[in-house]
């Protein structure tokens, strides 16, 4: 696989035209034609669910599809991108966080080859953290905002999966994280506003569940929030507060 992604690379290099200016460094420029024009204030994190990167750019670049991101890493960690950042790719759908009921308009999608059931490659999160320290200095990303896909989307999506560290990306500043196990929350706690507080769309309460114990707890489930989780929720709402 590894050969095949570097032909794929020098092919690119050889196609296209150069890197546009202020783009990721060491990216390799893949052009989609699957955008439109947007402002970047988040970035959407996403699994392929392919085993091998060619699969997932000849879907990301098929106009037939109709689904792009801005950048797709592959487990060895090379950066492809396949639209300009200044541009509204199509990665997140029908989508919520907060009152944006439109994250493709605001957002910078970002995939990740993986099939949902591996851990994520250590080269891979090594070039991911290198690109999303590009992104915010370019574009002064709050650290808040950097979700999942399964986040905006919590009753159509489950990506990135449990396996993905976004405690690792909290450690450098990219998503919102408590460490554990936090002071209980207050006596009175409604565990669900407390979810859409944080930005979870509550319309399907199993799956607002489901997807903040996937990102915030590393584990399967859509049942009722425990005490011990509720403690987590509370923590990272004062956390957010914190930072706005």
């Amino acid at each position: 696989m590894r050969r095949g992604l570097a032909v794929l690379l020098l092919a690119a290099l050889a196609a296209c035209a150069p890197l546009p200016p202020g783009q990721g460094r060491g990216a390799v420029w893949q052009p989609s034609p699957n955008f439109d024009q947007r402002r970047p204030n988040f970035v959407i994190l996403h699994q392929t669910t392919n085993d091998n990167v060619e699969r997932a750019l000849a879907t990301l670049t098929d106009p037939e599809r109709r689904v792009s991101a801005h950048y797709l890493i592959g487990r060895d960690g090379a950066v492809l991108q396949l639209v300009d950042e200044a541009a509204r790719a199509w990665h997140a759908g029908e989508s919520r966080w907060g009152s944006l009921t439109d994250l493709n308009s605001a957002s910078i999608g970002i995939e990740l080859d993986n099939t949902g059931d591996e851990p994520f490659a250590e080269a891979q999160i090594v070039a991911l953290l290198a690109l999303l320290d590009e992104l915010r200095t370019r574009h002064g990303i709050p650290a808040a905002n950097y979700l999942a896909h399964g986040d905006v989307a919590p009753a159509r999506k489950v990506d990135p999966s449990r396996l993905f560290p976004w405690q690792r990306l909290a450690q450098q500043g990219f998503g919102l994280w408590c460490e554990t196990p936090p002071p209980a929350a207050p006596a009175g706690f409604d565990a669900l506003l407390g979810l859409q507080a944080l930005g979870y769309d509550i319309a399907a309460p199993a799956a607002a569940r489901a997807a903040f114990r996937r990102h915030f707890a590393g584990s399967n489930g859509d049942a009722e929030l425990a005490p011990a989780e509720q403690a987590l929720l509370h923590c990272l709402l004062q956390k957010k507060v914190a930072r706005e």
